[in-house]
């Protein structure tokens, strides 16, 4: 049996090796950092009256985001939404989506269906690129007259100032309309779809100040806020309860149903203003509570006080902030420290805020629609893989389940198109279904993820459980690849052949082949799926064997990486959008690339990319591959680069163009940092090996998972 003392000196150091905290390498006692001092230094205070973006309060299936009132008082921009406010309008009359006719295109000598756009079938064409769609819940802001009878705008109120308290997720905001001193206090629950508010004024009492609720139709266009409220006759408000204390308010657009239910504190009365609008005026005394909650149509709910939803969210959060990772940057010496470190802790509310539900996020989460609300399979990477480097990897298990739900028709695609094992599409709803559009139809990027994360999956969970729950995606997403790769009889090896997009979206789709960051994706893909079924069977795939050792190698042009075979121009034409050459070597570990000639081009993206037209990853892609060229000052410089398309606003949203805000840029920095703390694969275990050395950076971190 083991003695007592040999017992404790084990228990001792698994304690030290599963709870350390980093000091620039060094290992100390944990608790050192101070997380909730760490989060509350980056509390903000909003004051302009028109901020571009919202604060937004909520659990990452549902947020509200309101305006400097607390509420979606001033802007009707600001959105209330779900990962089920989904909606479709009807289809043209006499065709069901399954009429749809593919394009048939010439692919490597053999004809291959295409989700392209059919000018013959216009209005079907349409149809499917505009639904479904995802849709504003509702609007609820403040109610006021004055005495000119005009609604609450921005030339009535003064000494706005809105606090953000990221610790507990409530927001204060206090203001004075027309010289009377106005609070209110925000809240969202942290697991249903419920907001709950308290007003604080005088003017409660004399019943000239209260909310209003309104209901809109959904939004057609690609980009909006899910709303439209030109068309009141397209869908229904019913009062269906309206009783002391609660009014339920039955909804509908087109087939879509759901339920908004109303409580209150006070002597309240509720009046319709118009059609689809509400208001509720009225108290005994100088406050008012009120919670809503929006589900789907079901058994009406009984609603916990504003003071149970504050008391949930005031618990939840610091939970949340003492989970996983964490890195604190203020014994640094470089002056930078703070912003780098707020750009990290808002990114860190934002995303689990917006990304960390049922579905993958969309490019804007939960503030607003691109893309009519749905998800990107490509960003699926940015959005989520950031929780499994923090150690958060229950934020993000439950939007993984897509790869499942989604196997069976990503299977009849490849099918479809002559492939084995399944292809992903580009840009879907919950449904899987694609929509038409070249890009859609030809991008390819997207297909190794599902191996990507169970490789992320089984480094943080190591047992037969993880493998066999992923066996299935990644022998059908490996088959693709395999099956994808195009052999060329000349030269003796596999190439990726067009119809095809590459990363940067701005290559010619039928001419242009075998992408920089596509094949060094497809031999990491193929690589890390052998080892992971060879885990679990104990068996290797030979064809996927082959296409490893037979792919092309990384396009060469002058010495230097470029971004596609036979790309005219590179450095004077196509040094715009995405770098995505960065990635080979920075997301993924560059496996069989040239350190010298990666050097060599990661410069020359530097001295020559116009980085305003690239997007907000872009920045921490080319941060990752700096690091691992061990160029440390070049990485954070990267992080921190002045593009107005790395710009992080006082909410920590990024923007620079369309769509605003763009998500992609929180993850991936979360991503991006991590690496370059934690450390990757074959580090050389450099403590903190993407931070400067010289003593400008100092590092507290515990808590995070190295990157392959």
């Amino acid at each position: 049996m083991m003695d007592g003392m040999k017992l404790q000196r084990i228990c001792m150091l698994f304690f030290l090796f599963t709870s350390s905290v980093y000091v620039s390498g060094q290992e100390l006692k944990n608790g050192t950092i101070d997380r909730k001092v760490l989060v509350q230094r980056h509390n903000f205070h909003v004051n302009n009256l028109d901020e571009q973006g919202p604060s937004q309060v909520g659990n990452g299936d549902f947020a509200y985001g309101f305006d400097i009132t607390g509420m979606q008082t001033l802007h009707s921009r600001f959105s209330t939404m779900s990962n089920w406010s989904w909606h479709s309008e009807r289809l043209p009359v006499g065709m069901s989506a399954t009429d749809f006719k593919k394009t048939m295109i010439n692919t490597n000598g053999r004809m291959v269906p295409y989700d392209l756009p059919n000018s013959d079938q216009a209005l079907l064409t349409q149809w499917l690129q505009r639904n479904p769609h995802r849709f504003n819940l509702g609007r609820i802001g403040l109610w006021y007259k004055d005495e000119n009878g005009e609604p609450l705008q921005q030339k009535h109120l003064f000494r706005a100032d809105q606090y953000v308290d990221l610790w507990t997720s409530v927001v204060v905001s206090r203001f004075e309309i027309d010289g009377n001193p106005v609070i209110v206090t925000t809240v969202g629950d942290p697991n249903e779809d419920i907001i709950a508010f308290r007003i604080e004024s005088s003017l409660v009492k004399e019943k000239r100040l209260g909310i209003f609720i309104e209901f809109p139709y959904a939004s057609l266009e690609v980009f909006s806020n899910g709303s439209n409220y030109g068309k009141p006759d397209l869908h229904s408000t019913k009062l269906v309860s309206n009783k002391k204390g609660q009014v339920v308010f039955d909804r509908r657009l087109d087939s879509t149903k759901y339920q908004v239910v109303v409580n209150w504190t006070g002597n309240v009365e509720m009046k319709r203003e118009k059609q689809h609008r509400y208001y509720i005026i009225g108290s005994d005394n100088n406050s008012l509570d009120y919670v809503v909650q929006f589900a789907p149509v079901g058994a009406l709910p009984i609603l916990p006080s504003y003071l149970a939803v504050k008391k949930r969210s005031e618990r939840y959060w610091p939970t949340f902030w003492r989970s996983g990772g964490v890195m604190d940057f203020s014994g640094s010496k470089d002056p930078r420290w703070k912003e780098l470190e707020r750009r990290v802790v808002l990114s860190q509310y934002l995303t689990k805020l917006n990304t960390s539900g049922q579905y993958p996020a969309q490019e804007t989460g939960l503030v607003n629609n691109s893309w009519y609300g749905r998800f990107h399979y490509e960003m699926i990477l940015w959005h989520g893989a950031h929780f499994a480097l923090w150690n958060r990897w229950s934020l993000l298990n439950k939007s993984l389940e897509v790869y499942q739900t989604n196997l069976a028709g990503a299977k009849e695609r490849a099918k479809l198109q002559g492939y084995a094992g399944a292809r992903y599409p580009k840009c879907t709803g919950p449904d899987g279904h694609e929509w038409p559009h070249p890009i859609h139809a030809f991008l390819i990027w997207q297909q190794p993820h599902p191996i990507f994360f169970a490789n992320l999956d089984y480094r943080a969970h190591p047992t037969k459980a993880t493998l066999n729950k992923w066996s299935d995606i990644i022998s059908a997403s490996a088959d693709f690849l395999a099956s994808y790769a195009v052999y060329d009889s000349v030269k003796k090896q596999y190439e990726l052949a067009p119809p095809i997009v590459f990363v940067p979206e701005n290559n010619d789709y039928y001419k242009d082949s075998s992408g920089a960051f596509e094949l060094a994706y497809w031999r990491y893909g193929l690589k890390t799926a052998q080892q992971l079924i060879y885990n679990t069977n104990g068996k290797h795939d030979p064809f996927w064997e082959k296409i490893i050792s037979s792919l092309e190698p990384i396009p060469v042009q002058d010495s230097l990486y470029v971004q596609w075979k036979n790309v005219s121009g590179m450095w004077n034409k196509f040094n715009y959008e995405h770098p995505a050459l960065l990635g080979i070597y920075g997301l993924l570990p560059g496996d069989g690339i040239d350190s010298v000639i990666m050097k060599k081009t990661f410069h020359k993206v530097l001295a020559e990319w116009r980085f305003d037209t690239g997007w907000g990853w872009d920045f921490p892609m080319a941060a990752m591959s700096a690091a691992r060229l061990g160029e440390p000052a070049a990485a954070i410089d990267m992080l921190l680069h002045g593009s107005p398309k790395n710009g992080f606003d006082i909410h920590g949203f990024v923007g620079g163009g369309n769509p605003y805000p763009y998500l992609p840029t929180n993850g991936s920095l979360l991503y991006a940092i991590a690496l370059m703390v934690a450390g990757w694969d074959n580090d050389g275990r450099v403590s903190e090996p993407g931070f400067p050395k010289d003593g400008s950076w100092v590092i507290k971190w515990e808590g995070l998972k190295r990157a392959p």
